[in-house]
């Protein structure tokens, strides 16, 4: 199965210049907690998300108008196209711990999101004890890539802040 399948649509994107009230409040009209951070051609080059934001704004200690989209946003970009496998898309975030990927076009614009979320909904869509078979993605494969990107980073970040 392709990730045009089940990636999610329209998205919702702001610019690094932009106060992070702008993109919380885009995240908010969307119903979502990321949005790709795009350059002046509507290309993305990182992502924000929700806890992103919470983190500027207690680590900065300043109002999310102050604060510029630039200071929070992700500082490497995974993404995927809309015809990229979902195994492909899954072994991309368990491999890089993230759980929403942008699909981009030719060209690098966002056309779309795919997140853990759609994973889990297309894989219960099986039969729980069935293989990899017609969409590549098992409640297994899905669980254990959450177990993954949910494992507690607490002893990496405490060697990075000593």
């Amino acid at each position: 199965m392709q990730v045009k399948q089940i990636m999610s649509q329209p998205v919702a994107t702001c610019r690094s210049n932009d106060p992070l009230h702008i993109a919380a409040q885009r995240m908010w009209n969307s119903d979502c907690g990321v949005v790709p951070v795009v350059n002046d051609e509507g290309c993305a080059v990182a992502m924000i998300t929700d806890r992103d934001i919470c983190m500027a704004a207690y680590t900065q200690g300043k109002p999310l108008a102050e604060i510029e989209v630039r200071s929070a946003m992700s500082h490497e970009l995974y993404s995927c196209g809309p015809n990229d496998s979902l195994q492909e898309v899954e072994e991309m975030m368990r491999s890089h711990s993230i759980r929403r990927v942008p699909v981009l076009d030719e060209v690098g614009r966002p056309v779309g999101i795919v997140s853990m979320n759609d994973l889990a909904r297309i894989s219960m869509k099986q039969h729980p004890s069935a293989s990899a078979g017609g969409n590549g993605v098992t409640p297994s494969s899905v669980a254990r890539t959450l177990s993954t990107i949910c494992a507690p980073r607490l002893r990496e970040l405490n060697t990075v802040h000593q």
